[in-house]
């Protein structure tokens, strides 16, 4: 068996085998973490981007990361090139030169991996962040804590994200002449630097159109 594996037609399989086990290596270790991103912008123009972005996703590297995506690549190389050895070596007696049996498993290898990419890249968890942007803060109500709000004179407020965690910024009225009290429940209604404007939820502060 061992005479098999390491025959001259299957050394480029033998070879995907070791690389694979080093990948496995690295992955366990952590250091694939430093690998490059795929997903990241690219400047080449716009219809390069195109092109680049619709084979990516043809070969399945959108739906994976890139280490799982090189991993499966090489181990169905080298299952398609040993069982193909294989059948042939039966067939003829001879296995295939590895200048010839090398590229036909590759070639047999690309469609196979895009293929299993896809339902893999669906079953597989996704990195997720709760992080949100101060803007998106914009828009949401806001409770004023202990104190006063004017303009000029800000208070803090306590405003919950999209992902209902707290945050709690500094608030002034966004009209002349208005004030907060504390608990009283605010809408942000625009950033000016670090300080949000606001308006009371409440009739009395909300602008009045003249007519």
């Amino acid at each position: 068996m061992f005479e098999f594996w390491l025959a001259n037609g299957n050394l480029p399989f033998a070879g995907a085998g070791v690389l694979l086990i080093g990948l496995m290596i690295l992955q366990f270790s952590g250091l694939t973490d430093f690998a490059p991103d795929l997903d990241s912008d690219m400047d080449g123009g716009v219809d390069a981007a195109g092109v680049a972005n619709g084979l990516l996703s043809f070969l399945g590297l959108g739906r994976l990361p890139l280490m799982i995506w090189l991993a499966l690549f090489l181990l169905l190389f080298m299952l398609i090139g040993f069982v193909g050895q294989q059948i042939i070596q039966g067939a003829t007696g001879a296995l295939l030169a590895p200048w010839l049996s090398g590229p036909l498993a590759a070639l047999a290898g690309v469609p196979a991996t895009a293929i299993l990419a896809r339902p893999l890249g669906r079953i597989m968890p996704k990195d997720e962040t709760t992080a949100v942007s101060i803007d998106s803060l914009v828009g949401r109500f806001a409770v004023l804590g202990a104190g006063t709000a004017k303009p000029g004179s800000p208070a803090r407020a306590k405003v919950l994200d999209v992902h209902g965690h707290p945050h709690f910024v500094m608030v002034e009225p966004d009209n002349d002449g208005q004030q907060f009290n504390s608990g009283e429940k605010l809408l942000l209604v625009r950033r000016d630097g670090d300080l949000f404007k606001a308006i009371s939820q409440g009739g009395q502060h909300l602008p009045r159109l003249e007519g």
